[in-house]
């Protein structure tokens, strides 16, 4: 049986170990597994051996911030085992430790063979991924060196460099070679009777660019403290709701998730700044979107994502004059899609070194600004930001289309995203009967995106920048967009708007969740908005654990595709929202309750996405196959679902 993959999440660095505590190097087809830091892997191969043989679990690793075990010899009833394997394994910033502590159960002395392989590949994540692409890395050259205390991995690429460095306390009585390039590390451990001996392994990975010092750890007792410490601090002063105790558990759970999701960023200044990642195990970095959106859910109660989010986006927004040769995508102005720090896009074997393919993440980050001073009252920030808001704005008027087109407006990025909005698969945005649209597409949940963005620019105008005019043109520029979307998008037939235009301005047909996020950012006439709303809770949409993303009945509709039939939780958040903000408060708690209870049979952990199977015919939620397990939206969305509902 193949082993499942816990994951350790800290920052950039997490590591994906299976039931035994063992990573295999698995490539492709699956989950990865290893230690990742910055988009490589730091180690492929960690496998532990006693007197020759692979322990069996007795207890596998259970999910948790730190990865415990308890592994025994092959025998049987007539034969107890002669020893224990306690294994305990965590992570922490750019670092891997693991305490192995050989119990023995006899009362006779005894010597135990205890071996742990190690090796690192240093693959990108890009080349771990099922899509059978391959990249050339000219000249690469792998090296290995024996240490007093145990080994080192080195990968160099032209000026690309990255080490791994294993060691051990007691130091290895030998470090072998395997004839597979791998190292393994041995020990001869003495047992008393009855006795214990105890090893401890450090993993230090220092990825190519890395300037941070990294402390290392004692323990992983000590990371377990050091975790726990930082979620106690992020969650300190935030009332739980107390009548509705799966709620507040899945609150806790969201803000212990995002506490270990938050990774290292530079502001316009330089200074260091901490923004929720995207999610692991293959977003662990800045996803324009998702720290957007985490921030807003999470703003009613914590502030300082907002602020570093928004600090952080400004930074890495397109310049004013873009590079030659700069991918199309990259207009100036433009809020930043994707950063990666991996050797592929070092080297721009792929496009997401910086990739500002989003027609979204620009309108979000004038939300997020907006929201956040109004909470705050810090104007100060409003003033700082002030001409990259502009400069946002000015890319949404003219080169995203609101002044030519009339929309936000995107087309197919070759090499990059065909779609480049939230639901951003190859065939997500599609007619009923599954066609995809040709040339420019205008989906339908950047418009609402789009309009918040004008009014609440708008208003810091008029309050902070003191610039009356520019005020009265943004919100002339919403009033015309609202005006110009009941028309153009509305499908009288239906009573919903259209998922999308098309490039000729032919509506979309697919009844889509989208139209919810309308509801958020009040696009809609208060008539409309509850026909959408209260459609968005029959039966096709809502499965009973949240709103699918399409609903069933439609030709185009698969419960495990990615975005037309799932279920996905920070979809379902903005919904409730939107529900909320045009008084549909029976319609929002249905759907928060939905979600709250798929998290409490989760262990009050939402997943990034789950499957479109109705409840009713399926009592416990489905999950989606390829879903990110620690995801920062969905880990916001507790957050989010008690600022549209309350404890109730």
């Amino acid at each position: 049986m193949t082993d499942r993959h816990h994951l350790l999440v800290r920052g950039e660095t997490f590591a994906a170990v299976g039931d035994r505590g063992d990573i295999s190097g698995v490539r492709g087809g699956g989950p990865p597994d290893g230690l990742f830091v910055r988009d490589a892997r730091h180690l492929s191969r960690w496998q532990l051996t006693v007197d020759g043989a692979v322990p069996e679990p007795l207890a596998p690793v259970a999910s948790g911030d730190t990865a415990r075990c308890v592994l025994v010899p092959r025998g049987g009833r007539d034969e107890p085992p002669a020893y224990t394997v306690f294994r305990e394994q965590a992570v922490t910033d750019g670092v891997f430790i693991e305490t192995l502590r050989v119990t023995g159960n006899r009362p006779t002395p005894a010597t135990v063979r205890l071996a742990v392989t190690a090796d690192a590949d240093f693959a990108d994540q890009f080349e771990l991924r099922a899509d059978h692409r391959t990249y050339a890395k000219p000249g690469a050259v792998r090296t290995r060196h024996v240490l007093p205390y145990g080994v080192e991995f080195g990968y160099r690429r032209g000026e690309w460099h990255s080490v791994t460095t294993v060691s051990a306390e007691p130091a290895p009585d030998a470090v072998e070679e395997t004839g597979t390039g791998a190292r393994r590390l041995v020990w001869s451990l003495d047992l008393a009777p009855h006795g214990t001996a105890e090893v401890v392994l450090r993993v230090l990975a220092r990825p190519h660019g890395q300037k941070r010092a990294v402390r290392v750890p004692r323990s992983p007792a000590a990371v377990s403290a050091q975790l726990i410490a930082e979620e106690d601090a992020f969650a300190d002063g935030i009332t739980f709701p107390t009548g509705w105790p799966e709620l507040a558990a899945a609150c806790a759970r969201g803000l212990a998730d995002l506490a270990a999701l938050h990774i290292p960023a530079t502001g316009p200044d330089g200074e260091d700044l901490r923004v929720p990642a995207g999610g692991a195990p293959w977003f662990l970095t800045l996803l324009g979107r998702d720290a957007l959106l985490t921030s807003l859910f999470v703003l009613p109660y914590r502030s300082r994502p907002a602020a570093h989010t928004l600090a952080a986006l400004a930074a890495t927004q397109a310049p004013a004059h873009t590079a030659p040769g700069a991918a199309a995508v990259a207009q100036p102005g433009k809020i930043v899609h994707e950063v990666r720090h991996g050797e592929l896009a070092h080297f721009g074997q792929v496009p997401y070194g910086r990739y500002y393919g989003s027609v979204d993440a620009t309108p979000l980050f004038l939300v997020l600004l907006g929201a956040y001073v109004e909470h705050t009252g810090d104007t100060a920030a409003a003033r700082r930001l002030e001409a990259p808001a502009r400069a946002a704005v000015t890319w949404m008027l003219d080169h995203g289309g609101l002044t030519s087109r009339g929309y936000l407006v995107y087309r197919a990025d070759r090499g990059g995203l065909a779609n480049q909005n939230w639901k951003d698969s190859p065939g997500a945005i599609c007619s009923a009967d599954g066609t995809r649209p040709s040339g420019a597409v205008m989906a339908a949940g950047a418009q609402g995106y789009a309009y918040d963005a004008l009014r609440r620019t708008a208003w810091l105008a008029r309050t902070v920048w003191a610039d009356e005019t520019y005020a009265q043109l943004l919100e002339q520029a919403a009033g015309d967009l609202r005006d110009r979307f009941q028309r153009d998008f509305w499908m009288p037939q239906h009573s919903f708007p259209a998922l999308a235009l098309d490039g000729d301005g032919r509506q979309v047909d697919a009844l889509a969740s989208d139209a919810g996020h309308l509801l958020w950012s009040g696009l809609l006439d208060k008539e409309y908005g509850e026909l959408v709303g209260r459609r968005l809770l029959e039966p096709d949409f809502f499965s009973g654990w949240g709103v699918r993303t399409l609903a069933a009945g439609q030709p185009a509709y698969h419960p495990l595709s990615y975005h037309r039939g799932s279920v996905w939780p920070h979809d379902n958040a903005l919904i409730a929202l939107g529900l909320a903000r045009y008084g549909l408060h029976d319609e929002a708690r249905t759907v928060a309750h939905g979600l709250v209870d798929a998290a409490t049979a989760a262990g009050h952990r939402l997943p990034e996405v789950l499957a479109g199977y109705g409840r009713e015919g399926h009592p416990e939620p489905v999950p989606y196959p390829y879903a990110c397990v620690r995801e920062s939206r969905s880990a916001g969305v507790p957050l989010a679902l008690l600022t549209a509902v309350g404890g109730a």
